[in-house]
């Protein structure tokens, strides 16, 4: 399931990478012609925001996301694990915040309109937050999980 899942957000975010990389060409192009495209802006800007969110927590689950392996490198084994358990609870305690403010930002924003296309609501873009907040925490549990599993082994679940 947590691959299924990581394969869906992946392609969400691919799908808002290009629709970022589209918008700003179509915004060059029409600068460039003397058109006002007034609402290039906007969907650049938020299909960029959620190409990132959706990208974070792919890294996240890959574990291949900004962390400081000082002490990962120098430690084997259980303790080694137990690090990672670690810092998978702190993770989860940051996600699941992310999650449940996510979804209070959401519930707050969502009616307001976007500034160039009037018809589209601003909860649109702000629903990406508790979406990588929730799939952050599926993710983290899964690796904590299998951390707990693998505890009493030499193998390390990274």
């Amino acid at each position: 399931m947590i691959k299924w899942l990581e394969r869906i957000q992946l392609t969400i975010g691919v799908l808002f990478l290009i629709t970022f990389f589209v918008t700003i060409i179509i915004q060059v192009m029409t600068r460039f012609m003397g058109v006002s495209a007034v609402w290039t802006e906007e969907v650049a800007t938020y299909s960029f925001i959620w190409s990132v969110f959706m990208g974070a927590a792919v890294m996240l689950n890959r574990r291949e996301h900004f962390q400081f392996d000082f002490l990962l490198k120098k430690l084997k084994g259980k303790g080694k694990n137990s690090l990672y358990l670690l810092n998978d609870l702190i993770l989860l305690a940051f996600c699941f915040a992310i999650f449940f403010y996510g979804i209070e930002v959401c519930q707050n924003f969502w009616n307001y309109n976007w500034v160039s296309l009037q018809q589209l609501k601003m909860g649109y873009v702000w629903i990406s937050v508790p979406i990588m907040g929730g799939t952050m925490v599926i993710y983290t549990i899964a690796h904590i999980i299998r951390n707990v599993k693998n505890f009493n082994t030499e193998e390390v679940a990274e």
